[in-house]
């Protein structure tokens, strides 16, 4: 095996398909999305009440064709930057299932409509139009988006990149393993082990293996002593079984074209999610670069669109996207293989029905370690390879993403308590919450549109530490646009009677355009201060 790493250009250079770290990240990269289609699979059967027949006979399929192209895809992206650069330790970009947005068109968009129809049918209909439109938005935003990465400071890039992490990728693993502690904490002892400490285990075995396998062992061990830690029984195993089948995916044109009979309440939010998955990509391209791995942000964003698409007219109502981690996968060895390893093992998955009886083999909690790792990784990221004085800016990037999560779960504790979500639609008891110090109404304004808010906040912060006030301007303007038609704060497009979506919230960023402005053309800046250091240091008063 070659290990060149620095004879760029060189056109005989034959990069190596599978390496051995491949196996390290095909069993974390995989456990991952194994996790994500057991989550996705859930919510169809027992939140949308969708037949078996459309799960396992039409969604899944198409979800397993997706994420196949995607992956091979990608795979060969990296065989051909491994083979211009000359360089063998290339890692693929991560990519999958949406995991915010397989929530967001699962509760926003299928379930509301499943309800008023009385037919889930009609759900998965409207889900499929839904990535119909954002397939386009990726499509054609990829055109713009390397305009927009050479504009917007790295810092403001990876900072909301850090924000999802920490909340929506991180957090809940680490919840999870706390709930069930015996097999989280001593899983994730063992990744932490190997992935940070160097340890290697007898014969190379990978991390992830070898924390999984010690969950099973637990998990099984403790039901077999009738303690039942991790939820697995010979029971759940047998129910398995009875989705073992074989399914193609098979085109489902006239159910996406039924579906546009939705197409009002669809678009409200098919808009400003398509730009916030642009925006994501976008950061996710750039977090690869920052690990050594430089991408072509046009080919990733169409590509991600393209098989979006494919996958919407097969019957597949979850988009595709880049996945956060990249930096992750390939420090722990993933190079060219991981990635068209795990397309394959998808199609086996989703083709033949296996998905439920993974489910009842595998305690989640064993899997849950290896996303916490992941959502550390990226975070740390942010500060290493951003300049020290714009860790301010990054740590901004991070709040609206807290709020975003904040909110999720208190809509969901509100919604267990049988009231709508929203503030709207139960102002007194907000008021009540808000007397007592939980701010819901705040949480849903700042967390609303949470990824283009903490981009546009971390924006304003390192060209403010820069002193470059114009630039800064720049962005609180465009944030009070995107502000006043609802792609930031709001997560709603239109002009609420003409005064936008969130009028004070728009005004605001207004203003700090004006003042930044300002403070460019007519303020002063002492020599001493423009000669010197940003200084994190709090001025004396």
């Amino acid at each position: 095996m070659s290990t060149i790493t620095g004879t760029a250009g060189k056109s005989d250079f034959k990069p190596v398909l599978w390496a051995p770290g491949d196996w390290n990240a095909f069993f974390g990269f995989g456990t991952n999305i194994l996790v994500n289609m057991l989550v996705l699979t859930g919510l169809l059967r027992f939140v949308l009440k969708m037949p078996d027949s459309i799960v396992f006979g039409r969604i899944l399929p198409a979800l397993g064709l997706m994420m196949c192209l995607s992956t091979f895809y990608y795979a060969y992206l990296a065989y051909k930057l491994s083979q211009k650069t000359g360089r063998s330790d290339v890692c693929a970009l991560p990519s999958g299932i949406s995991v915010p947005h397989m929530f967001i068109v699962t509760f926003v968009i299928m379930l509301p409509i499943s309800l008023t129809t009385g037919d889930p049918i009609k759900g998965w209909e409207a889900g499929l139009v839904w990535v119909f439109f954002q397939s386009f938005i990726l499509m054609i935003g990829g055109f713009i988006a390397p305009w927009i990465r050479k504009v917007t400071p790295r810092a403001a890039l990876l900072g909301t990149l850090a924000g999802v992490s920490i909340t929506f990728i991180a957090m809940r693993p680490a919840l999870e393993m706390f709930m069930t502690p015996v097999i989280g904490l001593t899983c994730f002892a063992i990744i932490m082990l190997s992935w940070f400490g160097g340890y290697k285990y007898p014969k190379n075995i990978p991390a992830g293996l070898v924390a999984i396998g010690v969950g099973m062992a637990i998990a099984w061990g403790s039901t077999l002593l009738g303690f039942g830690i991790g939820g697995v029984s010979a029971a759940g195993v047998a129910a398995a079984f009875s989705n073992f089948g074989f399914s193609i995916p098979l085109p489902a044109f006239d159910h996406v074209f039924s579906g546009f009979q939705f197409l009002g309440i669809i678009l409200v939010t098919a808009i400003p999610y398509g730009i916030y998955d642009l925006v994501e990509a976008m950061d996710n391209v750039e977090s690869a670069e920052a690990a050594g791995d430089t991408y072509p942000t046009t080919r990733v964003l169409t590509a991600d669109g393209v098989v979006s698409l494919i996958g919407c007219l097969m019957g597949n109502p979850f988009i595709n996207a880049v996945y956060i981690g990249h930096p992750g996968w390939k420090a722990m060895g993933g190079r060219i293989g991981y990635s068209a390893a795990t397309g394959i093992m998808v199609v086996v998955l989703s083709w033949f029905g296996i998905i439920s009886l993974m489910l009842a083999i595998v305690p989640v909690v064993a899997i849950s370690p290896i996303l916490l790792y992941i959502g550390m990784l990226i975070c740390a990221q942010a500060f290493e390879t951003t300049p020290r004085e714009h860790a301010p800016a990054i740590a901004l990037s991070l709040t609206p993403h807290l709020a975003a999560w904040a909110t999720v779960l208190l809509s969901g504790a509100l919604g267990a308590a049988g009231m709508n979500f929203g503030a709207q639609h139960a102002p007194d008891f907000v008021a009540k919450m808000a007397q007592n110090g939980v701010l819901y109404h705040g949480l849903e304004v700042m967390g609303g549109g949470s990824i283009l808010t903490g981009l546009v906040l971390g924006a304003i912060a390192v060209f403010v530490i820069e002193r470059k006030f114009v630039h800064a301007s720049a962005f609180a303007l465009a944030g009070a646009v995107m502000t006043y038609f609802g792609f930031m704060h709001g997560e709603a497009i239109g002009i609420g009677g003409g005064w936008g979506v969130t009028p004070g919230v728009a005004l605001a960023y207004a203003l700090v355009a004006a003042g930044l402005y300002a403070a460019e053309k007519f303020g002063t800046v002492p020599v001493s201060v423009l000669q010197s250091e940003p200084s994190l240091a709090v001025p004396a008063e």
